[in-house]
């Protein structure tokens, strides 16, 4: 069949590079794509945003399935205009409908979700411009880290943690009447703070069955430690160690099965990926309990460049019966080998930086490179694009091995100003030696 995939970071890259390699993929277009997408598939210059646009593609090259990388579409209605249109209707789309994109597009309405459905997660309150001195009343009803999350989507920058209350004070009224986030912070939801460990869980659902992807952790901030501005992602591991039968069995029992019996529940039409970003307590202990930070309706970036190459399935196979409703006759087949991935970002970001650096691959035929932010150049030169630019993933039998051997192609690849983390999975390391 004839794939439109809809994306142009290392997510889709990654989906591609998965799509590439089934059998019932005869040619796929990816919209708009970058220069790594263009090795797997086809690039087309669509603007994503444009339903009508996107829709003529896929009847003029009969597309038999869209599959939807990132959340803006989804939270815009992608689906639904798919199924309202007598010519589109028929073609699978993976991604689930706008009023199921409202885990992810509002972060008010994910939370009262898990509520109704009694899913763990932390207390909270939304204010918005008008109740601002109930927002700074309920601030100094919670101990220190306070937590503030504008509601709506903020291209992963929407969260503040904040020590000090006054501070926190102050940053309540910049997003809600200063517009900090824009439209996005009409709204905030302030929750407790969570101590613990994150990790990301990944579900693939029909809206009544699912499978449980692998498991993964991605480091947001951009300095080492976890210091400095939050990013969209510096790197991953999957799987995550501390996440043993036990643990994965309290997250499906707790929190997979209520979600999707939820949506199915509440008849909300949902056929695509839930990620759920999990805060850990108690990890190392019986009493270790996962709690939902949040909800997105898509996959990670850059989770699924860990994840995907661990999943051994035919993902179109996966797909098309998540599109007709049969995922509980499939099985998913996971390579039990650790994957690494280190993001390789342009100096400056996740402020200002610059594009169009020329970047030098080097070469190595065992890591897998997903780009990121790239294109070609007017000289059809590789050139940078973006904030996060490339990222390298290895596959091996530990997660040191896996490590070394993504940073080792780390330093293979070339252009000015290149910065990684260097701690990516050390965290991890030291539970593991602790434990």
């Amino acid at each position: 069949m004839n794939i439109l995939l809809l994306g142009s970071g290392g997510r889709e890259h990654a989906i591609a590079y998965k799509i590439a390699q089934s059998a019932q993929c005869n040619q796929l277009f990816i919209a708009p794509g970058n220069a790594g997408t263009e090795k797997v598939g086809e690039n087309v210059k669509l603007d994503i945003a444009d339903f009508e646009a996107v829709g003529q593609f896929a009847i003029s090259h009969r597309v038999e399935m869209v599959v939807v990388g990132p959340e803006a579409p989804l939270v815009a209605g992608i689906a639904d205009y798919f199924a309202e249109q007598s010519l589109l209707k028929n073609i699978m789309v993976i991604g689930p409908s706008k009023q199921g994109a409202m885990l992810e597009g509002s972060k008010d309405y994910a939370k009262a979700f898990m509520l109704r459905h009694n899913i763990p997660t932390a207390h909270y309150r939304t204010f918005t411009a008008e109740t601002l001195a109930q927002g700074e009343q309920f601030l100094e009803s919670l101990k220190a880290p306070y937590v503030l999350k504008a509601d709506g989507l903020a291209a992963g920058k929407g969260v503040l943690i904040e020590d000090n209350l006054a501070t926190a004070k102050a940053h309540l009224r910049e997003m809600l009447k200063e517009r900090k986030f824009g439209d996005a912070s009409a709204s905030v939801v302030i929750e407790e703070y969570l101590d613990g460990i994150e990790m990301s869980v990944f579900v693939l659902t029909d809206g009544s069955h699912y499978l449980l992807l692998p498991s993964a952790k991605d480091y947001k901030r951009i300095g080492e430690g976890d210091t400095g501005l939050n990013t969209g992602g510096m790197g991953s591991v999957s799987p995550v160690p501390f996440a043993d039968k036990a643990f994965m069995k309290k997250v499906e029992d707790r929190i997979v099965k209520p979600t999707v019996r939820g949506l199915r529940d509440e008849k909300i039409p949902y056929c695509g990926f839930i990620f759920i970003g999990l805060m850990c307590k108690n990890i190392g202990t019986e009493e270790a309990e996962p709690y939902v930070i949040e909800y997105n309706v898509r996959m990670g970036d850059p989770e699924t460049e860990s994840v995907f190459p661990r999943i051994k399935n035919d993902v179109v196979e996966l797909f098309e019966n998540a599109a007709h409703g049969n995922l509980d006759g499939c099985k998913l087949e996971v390579d039990p080998r650790t994957a690494a991935c280190v993001m390789m970002v342009a100096d400056g970001y996740p402020e200002s930086y610059k594009k169009g650096d020329l970047i030098d691959l080097g070469t190595d035929d065992e890591t897998l490179i997903f780009h990121c932010g790239t294109k070609r150049n007017e000289l059809g030169k590789l050139a940078t694009n973006g904030g996060r630019v490339l990222c390298a993933t290895a596959l091996a039998n530990s997660l040191p091995e896996a490590l070394l051997k993504s940073y080792n192609r780390c330093m293979g690849i070339t252009w000015n100003g290149k910065y990684y983390r260097r701690d990516i999975g050390q965290d991890l390391l030291k539970l593991m030696q602790e434990g």
